[in-house]
């Protein structure tokens, strides 16, 4: 029997084979290296018009300016204005993303003159009468979910990943969704949400990315369509602009009122 100091040299030409990557341990790679892309930009505003299609094809449209606030250690803080039209002129909505408790999130309704808080089991809940619903506008942290991977796809010519997102919050209208995530920049360009009973409800487009600062990528248009009755919602941004100087008080519960 040859001696085990005589085999040692020989053990660095077999390398001892490595645990598989799980498809869990995949597609929380895959969020983490999406989310640590859009870190460091302080503070955001920019213009919206929410246009509202019925199952006829009817459609109205809503002006919105939006203002956000990047959070360390938590989720991001978020205040909505509504423009236009008359009867929505003055709402005003405020959201404070959390990790993993339930967001916070209050509606200021000008012809009430107060201040209402959403319900934390009512997320799931349409967002201003649009396919949106209340969590599906919260900053989307990384602890908010279960991740798997599922394949790799080719979608309108971008190489993807595609992940599955099961959100670890109880009242969450959805057991899961689908992402597609393109590999090159790690942005999201779709995403299909099933309902609680796991059929396909409505799925997002998200398309016209253009970049920032050199870094950080945006969308002009966000398009939700829901297959369960026949309504749409489409988002166009515009007027992107960063490192306003915004602070905590700008996105306090008084901030609500002071929104013009």
């Amino acid at each position: 029997m040859k001696k085990l100091w005589l085999l040692l040299p020989l053990l660095g030409l077999f390398p001892l084979a490595c645990p598989a990557q799980t498809a869990e341990e995949k597609g929380l790679e895959i969020a983490v290296e999406a989310d640590k892309r859009d870190l460091g930009w302080s503070d955001s505003t920019a213009d919206m018009k929410m246009i509202l299609r019925n199952r006829q094809g009817e459609q109205s449209e809503r002006a919105i300016r939006v203002r956000t606030l990047e959070v360390q250690g938590d989720g991001d803080k978020s205040l909505t204005i509504f423009d236009h039209p008359a009867d929505v002129k003055g709402t005003a909505f405020l959201s404070y993303t959390h990790a993993v408790k339930a967001d916070d999130q209050w509606l200021y309704l000008p012809a009430l003159k107060r201040v209402k808080r959403i319900s934390s089991a009512n997320k799931s809940g349409p967002f201003m009468g649009s396919e949106f619903a209340y969590e599906d506008i919260s900053s989307q942290e990384i602890e908010k979910y279960h991740y798997k991977y599922l394949r790799d796809e080719t979608l309108d010519g971008q190489e993807t990943f595609v992940i599955q997102r099961t959100p670890q919050y109880k009242h969450s209208g959805y057991t899961k969704q689908m992402a597609w995530i393109d590999k090159q920049h790690y942005r999201v360009l779709k995403v299909a949400y099933f309902d609680r009973k796991g059929a396909h409800l409505k799925t997002l487009t998200i398309k016209d990315y253009k970049q920032y600062l050199d870094k950080y990528w945006r969308a002009d248009r966000m398009h939700m369509a829901n297959h369960q009755n026949g309504k749409s919602t489409t988002l166009l941004w515009s007027k992107h602009r960063f490192k306003s100087g915004f602070s905590d008080r700008d996105f306090d519960r008084n901030s609500l009122k002071r929104a013009r």
